[in-house]
């Protein structure tokens, strides 16, 4: 389980495709803490750490998982938002994030609010996920508030703290970002559907 605080940008150092799966070599500063089988959250999505070699590690993303979420577009010397599980003694600063995105979504717009700045994402709403007003979302494995909610779409307030150490600063409209609904409002949207 994660909880959608990044802790670190890490960068791909190279991509090794495989049949339809596809390994990603990160450089991290947490690498040496790091070990086999471990999970990760990159850009809001688990992987299980494979191997470790220095200061860069790989990880092993599926064909599933490459058609599910925006790995597929990455390439080698683009950042990653990284997070590690998160220890049992920690505390919960973000909201339940399972590591599974949902669905990607398309960045509209960015726009600077003088001090902060404003984005705005559009997704396909036939896949029956849903955001509310002041409720939780996971936007590329950071865990971020909607301050706008539309049927198909909904914007986001992002302060310089976190625009300054996640990807978002190279985020810009026509870009993919990999979404995770929260977790339940998902449980709410299944029961009511039935």
């Amino acid at each position: 389980m994660f909880t959608g605080i990044i802790e670190t940008l890490g960068r791909i150092t190279a991509i090794r495709q495989e049949n339809t799966n596809k390994h990603f070599t990160i450089s991290a500063p947490f690498t040496n803490e790091l070990k086999i089988d471990q999970s990760v959250a990159h850009n809001g999505v688990c992987l299980t750490v494979v191997g470790i070699n220095g200061d860069e590690y790989t990880v092993t993303a599926i064909d599933e998982t490459l058609q599910k979420t925006n790995l597929n577009s990455l390439e080698a010397g683009d950042m990653m938002n990284l997070e590690r599980c998160m220890q049992a003694n920690g505390r919960f600063d973000g909201h339940v994030v399972q590591g599974h995105v949902d669905q990607t979504a398309v960045c509209e717009s960015v726009e600077d609010e003088n001090g902060s700045w404003l984005f705005t994402f559009r997704y396909d709403a036939g896949k029956g996920n849903v955001t509310v007003e002041k409720g939780s979302i996971c936007v590329n494995g950071i865990s971020l508030t909607v301050v706008n909610s539309k049927e198909d779409a909904f914007s986001v307030a992002i302060i310089p703290y976190t625009f300054q150490h996640t990807n978002l600063q190279h985020v810009k409209p026509g870009d993919s970002v990999n979404l995770e609904f929260d977790i339940i409002g998902k449980y709410v949207a299944r029961l009511l559907g039935r």
